[in-house]
């Protein structure tokens, strides 16, 4: 159980976020307008609950449920009053610098996608290119951009819900790639995506790499369930799964997948739906995944899997290294020279991938419902990059049953989600979600995990 005690406290601003408007403030704390309030209030509480181990987004809200924050506007700044905060966040009731900053990228992420974008209605969210601005606009808002720097940050996958032996494993590699210069972003949460982050600040530690970048990409409906980590150093907050996702993608240069449940399946369909596109032939994007000598069984079932639904082309987009994290990131760093040529020869930017060619139905946000749960096209005869992107679908509903607290309301409310499909298909996907389950990647380790899907055989 989480530590419950709690603290009050007035709270200096840290990072770019100091001055608001009298009407930004407003927006914040109405409740009856625009609802944004309660958004705020919940994300900052999961920045705030650093060490906790609640993956349960109503459970750490019903925890702390007097917890309350608020904006104080004075002429020379804002200041934030959190009332009955988690006490885990303070040292001698002062807020640990690490939680303060990520406390006010809230503030600026949130404040600005409503304040500046939604509600002045600047985009058309329904134009694939306008929501790959608004993605590249959030992250340039966040100052994640560093012109003229070759390609070098490198995005770790992974489940929260990892065994003790597979987080050291994400260390090690995390270590060898701080150890190459490279920068890591992840989910920015616990398990595989803490590891990588505190290897790798080893690692920079070793080579006097003193502006090292641990970067947390997330979004409010999962940043609850997986609070940040106490490595991240930019927090970025993304307004939904789908464009976090994009975020990673095309912020990142590389990718390595370590095991994990439905959302770590659900970003590797997404990434490999995207690179089987026709036009990203020929586009040079790392994919290792790998873990522990432990794991290789793991990775057999997801290599077979993907094998056996979206084809041998698929299996070619990446790499699978068993237990050798030298070799993970020796073939990083090598991909990561060819994605540096390659931008070079097409004039590409190096902090933002904008060739990359992403269809619309990988950005559009995808409502788990217990309608569109079961209303998912799962057939082998579709095509490869369609089926790796209804295949995603289903694995964002179920991660949304799972931790999500819509999702968890849904499920208590209407019973579990039901996916259907092709029967050879469907028989596939339960055998996998059976194997997540069985080796505890659903929850976190020690908990009783009651399945929020079921797979029904036509």
């Amino acid at each position: 159980m989480a530590n419950c005690r709690t603290v009050t406290a007035l709270v200096n601003p840290a990072g770019s976020m100091n001055v608001l408007s009298a009407h930004e403030v407003s927006q914040l704390q109405d409740t009856t307008r625009t609802g944004l309030y309660s958004l705020f209030r919940q994300c900052a509480l999961a920045v705030l609950s650093c060490d906790t181990e609640l993956d349960d987004a109503q459970e750490l809200m019903a925890l702390y449920h007097d917890f309350d924050i608020k904006i104080i506007q004075e002429h020379r700044g804002l200041q934030l009053q959190l009332i009955n905060a988690p006490a885990c966040a303070f040292v001698n009731n002062e807020l640990i610098r690490g939680v303060r900053e990520n406390l006010f990228s809230v503030v600026r992420d949130i404040l600005h996608l409503f304040s500046e974008i939604e509600a002045h209605g600047l985009l058309d969210l329904n134009d694939p290119q306008d929501i790959t601005n608004l993605v590249f606009e959030i992250l340039r808002h966040a100052n994640a951009f560093i012109p003229g720097q070759t390609p070098n940050v490198v995005v770790c996958w992974g489940g929260h819900s990892i065994g003790r032996e597979e987080y050291k494993y994400t260390k090690d590699v995390g270590y060898q790639l701080g150890l190459r210069g490279m920068d890591i972003c992840t989910g920015c949460g616990p398990g595989a995506m803490k590891g990588p982050m505190k290897g790798g600040h080893i690692g920079h530690a070793k080579q006097r790499i003193r502006k090292g970048r641990f970067i947390g990409l997330t979004e409010p409906g999962i940043i609850a369930a997986e609070s940040p980590n106490p490595i991240v150093n930019e927090l970025i907050i993304m307004p939904d799964i789908e464009k976090r996702l994009e975020g990673f993608v095309r912020m990142g240069h590389g990718i390595i997948a370590f095991p994990g449940g439905p959302g770590t399946c659900e970003e590797i369909m997404y990434l490999i739906g995207i690179l089987l596109h026709p036009d990203n032939q020929g586009l040079p994007y790392p994919f290792i995944l790998t873990g522990p000598a432990s794991s290789r069984e793991y990775f057999k079932h997801i290599d077979d899997f993907i094998g056996s639904t979206l084809g041998p082309e698929a299996q070619k987009l990446y790499n699978i290294v068993i237990d050798d994290p030298k070799l993970v990131a020796d073939l990083m760093k090598k991909g990561l020279e060819e994605v540096t040529q390659y931008r070079k020869e097409h004039n590409d930017a190096f902090y933002f991938n904008w060739k990359l060619k992403i269809e619309s139905n990988f950005q559009h946000p995808f409502e788990p419902s217990h309608e569109n749960m079961s209303s998912i096209s799962l057939d082998s005869s579709l095509p490869a990059e369609e089926l790796a992107s209804n295949l995603r679908r289903a694995m964002s509903g179920i991660v949304a049953g799972n931790i999500k607290e819509d999702g968890v309301k849904s499920i208590q409310q209407h019973g579990k989600f039901q996916l259907h499909g092709e029967a050879e298909l469907m028989k596939r996907i339960d055998t996998l979600l059976a194997s997540f389950v069985q080796q505890q990647r659903m929850k976190l380790p020690g908990s009783h995990y009651e399945p929020c899907y079921e797979v029904v055989h036509k």
